[in-house]
């Protein structure tokens, strides 16, 4: 979820999109002749783009073919949105998981959605524990309610029913990266590991160690009481929470090498979870925690990540002037090298469910075609209703054309109608993702009921 606003890129990202030398940014030109040049952008573009058939899940899939030769064998595939409340982008990241899982063997889908909540949702999809509504009615909180949408309990569901109805494949799995909130369940699985090892009597000790971290109320309760506290002391915690991950990495010794990795990496959430909140800007702390645990999850379940977020945080490239952190996607690409690919969401005009930035509550926007200078402007030129294109292998002089900073819409899970610069940004597409896929028109994910559409929590 981009609760914060995002940042600009450092070069070294850009030579690693590239896979060249280091990139200076090549500003929007003053051609001699703007219309002849977009005019031979759009024919280029149009020579490049794939036309999709539908966003919608459960149809055949061979408009997805080339998209599959785009990913190849890349095992962590991140796919964007250019909203938190657009239908057609839910939707279309399940029927892409639903091709990637039959055709990619990927088994994973991770969310941009706190840990302990996606072990909760995990345990459904794996063995039918609980009732994903109920689960996202109870820990979906604050901006992270426009997740709780009809197409994610869809997905949850066919995965689940995938699971049951293909009993001797390999399970897929459903799964959260962000260290937001807190969670008990992480805390009860360090205490299981650390009774197995024999040393319950350690248990008292850290309990103590991760003081306010263990949640004793619902979500938004512990948020609101937990940064109310002095700074100095959210970093007090901060510290203790990393003695306690040493005290649990201090039992490995004889423990099950697997079992190990896995408390160890609930005691490693637990930490970054503490340096989130006592961080004065929680992007960056919150940016790299959710890069590493989706790479931890990936080399411990060998296991192949569709990753779901904003287009902010799978993006190679940050946003905005000013940016002094990495973002996810910037992480991944570091880690992961070609190992990560993403891809990024682009919209023409449509309706989408946000929350209204004066009032608090969740409602829904309309929008119509972006100020003329932006680059929807001529990728809606594509002769397409709904396509996807790769940046890097698409003729000239489309290619350069993306690697230009050009302005795009920029719509997070807090809509202004009247924050008209807020609301867009300045952005090479080509080197902040691999592939775009682009919408002309779009409607507004529903939300399930019983999600509190006011403000507050």
């Amino acid at each position: 979820m981009s609760l914060l606003r995002a940042g600009r890129f450092p070069a070294f990202v850009a030579a690693l999109a590239l896979g060249v030398g280091t990139f200076t940014p090549v500003p929007a030109r003053a051609q001699e002749s703007v219309p002849n040049r977009e005019e031979a952008v759009v024919r280029a573009l149009d020579r490049g783009a794939h036309p999709l058939l539908t966003t919608e899940p459960d149809h055949e899939t061979r408009d997805l073919r080339a998209l599959g030769r785009m990913i190849g064998e890349t095992p962590v595939v991140g796919l964007g949105e250019a909203t938190h409340g657009t239908h057609q982008f839910f939707a279309f990241k399940h029927r892409v998981f639903e091709y990637l899982v039959k055709e990619k063997g990927f088994t994973t889908f991770m969310l941009e959605l706190n840990w302990g909540t996606g072990l909760r949702l995990n345990e459904y999809v794996l063995r039918g524990k609980g009732d994903p509504a109920a689960i996202m009615r109870q820990e979906f909180q604050q901006n992270y309610r426009l997740f709780a949408n009809e197409d994610y309990l869809r997905l949850i569901k066919w995965i689940r029913h995938y699971n049951v109805t293909h009993p001797k494949q390999r399970p897929l799995q459903f799964m959260g990266d962000d260290v937001y909130f807190t969670n008990i369940v992480i805390f009860k699985e360090i205490f299981r590991y650390v009774r197995e090892r024999g040393r319950a009597d350690l248990i008292p000790k850290l309990k103590a160690l991760y003081d306010g971290l263990i949640p004793t109320t619902d979500l938004n309760t512990w948020e609101r009481w937990y940064d109310a506290k002095p700074m100095a002391e959210r970093q007090q915690v901060q510290r203790q929470a990393w003695k306690a991950l040493q005290i649990v990495r201090s039992l490995r010794q004889g423990a099950p090498r697997r079992a190990a990795e896995w408390a160890e990496q609930q005691a490693n959430v637990a930490y970054w979870i503490a340096k989130t909140h006592a961080a004065e800007d929680f992007s960056g702390p919150r940016d790299e925690a959710m890069a590493l645990n989706t790479v931890w999850w990936y080399r411990y379940m060998k296991s192949k990540v569709l990753l779901s977020a904003h287009n902010a945080h799978v993006g190679y490239l940050g946003e905005e002037p000013g940016h002094t952190f990495k973002r996810q996607g910037t992480w991944l690409r570091e880690i992961l090298g070609p190992g990560y690919v993403a891809i990024g969401a682009s919209f023409y005009k449509g309706t989408f469910t946000a929350l209204d930035e004066d009032t608090g509550y969740i409602r829904r926007f309309t929008v119509g075609p972006p100020p003329p200078i932006n680059a929807e402007q001529v990728l809606n030129r594509v002769r397409y209703p709904k396509y996807y294109v790769d940046m890097r292998t698409v003729d000239e002089p489309a290619r350069s054309w993306l690697r230009e900073e050009h302005q795009v819409r920029y719509i997070t899970a807090v809509y202004s109608p009247t924050a008209v610069e807020e609301n867009n940004i300045m952005q090479p597409l080509g080197l902040t993702y691999s592939i775009l896929y682009e919408l002309r028109d779009t409607t507004p994910s529903n939300l399930i009921p019983g999600i509190p559409l006011g403000p507050g929590h």
